[in-house]
């Protein structure tokens, strides 16, 4: 058994694996580490009174179901967030109007606000 600590997307992971037997082992050697996705800065914007939009997971902002400034009501489209190749429709968390906070092509993270609506 050969033993690896391997990271993907930043996380560890600890991994075993048996090498096939009657075969010499070929040394492996280390690719360069890659840089890390780029991820959108998240613009803070005081919120009195108003509610967040997050991403629910990381991904890259596709379209906006609604002008800036409009009127929604909770459980409204208002963002299409694009993960893994699927196209996720993000809704308002609650009836207001909404400010976006990110601009079509941004990558963001999980957790990131997107949008406030007062």
């Amino acid at each position: 058994m050969r033993k690896f600590n391997v990271n993907v997307n930043g996380k560890a992971y600890y991994v075993e694996i048996e090498e096939a037997g009657g075969e010499t082992a070929v040394p492996v050697t280390t690719a360069p580490k890659a840089a890390p996705a780029p991820v959108a800065p998240v613009k803070t914007v005081e919120t009195v009174g108003g509610t967040a939009v997050v991403a629910p997971m990381p991904g890259q902002i596709l379209d906006f179901s609604v002008a800036e400034g409009a009127s929604v009501k909770k459980g409204d489209k208002v963002i299409i967030l694009e993960a893994m190749k699927m196209e996720n429709e993000i809704v308002a968390s609650a009836d207001g109007v909404i400010h976006f906070l990110v601009k079509k092509g941004d990558s963001v993270d999980s957790g990131a606000k997107l949008a406030t609506i007062k």
